[in-house]
Order: C-alpha cells, then sequence, then structure tokens
C-alpha cells in the first residue's frame, strides 16, 4: 500500500487498511462524503479568511467553484472570471 514516505508505523497502516476492508460499499461511501464536507468547509474558512468574513455568501460559492472549475468554464457557465476576482 505504501506509495512514498510515511510516519504512521506499518502495523498501524495494516489496521487502518484491514478497516478499510470491513467496511461495506455504503460505509465507504459515507466516509468519502464525510472528508469532502470537511474539506470544502476548510476551502470555504480559508476564502472567508482571505477575503474577509462578511464576504458574500454568493461569491464564497464562486470562489469555492473555481478551486475546481476552469477558467473558461467559470466564466462561460457564471459569468466570472477567477483571474479578475483572484482565488
Amino acid at each position: 500500500m505504501r506509495a512514498g514516505k510515511s510516519d504512521t508505523p506499518k502495523e498501524v497502516e495494516n489496521l487502518i487498511v484491514l478497516g478499510y476492508r470491513r467496511m461495506t460499499p455504503r460505509e465507504k461511501l459515507e466516509r468519502v462524503g464525510k472528508l469532502n464536507r470537511s474539506l470544502r468547509a476548510l476551502a470555504r474558512a480559508g476564502i472567508r479568511q482571505r477575503y474577509g468574513a462578511n464576504l458574500p455568501e454568493t461569491e464564497v460559492r464562486l470562489r469555492l467553484a473555481a478551486l475546481s472549475i476552469d477558467r473558461e468554464t467559470m466564466i462561460q457557465a457564471f459569468g466570472w472570471d477567477p483571474d479578475e476576482h483572484g482565488l
């Protein structure tokens, strides 16, 4: 399983893998969903930290989308240019 260096002891890593193998597909999807929600929450917090806590929700959503959507699509779909407004 090791792709690179890890600070996790091999025994602990084996227990983690075993735990994932015992999960049902539904449990794995739920875990991925929770991780994605956590990632979005962290990204939103970073956006608010950089651009201000009073940033309108619409702009937070646009900036969040711009993190994973290319510039051309952002302009075409939302009329919002990340290069003009900054990420």
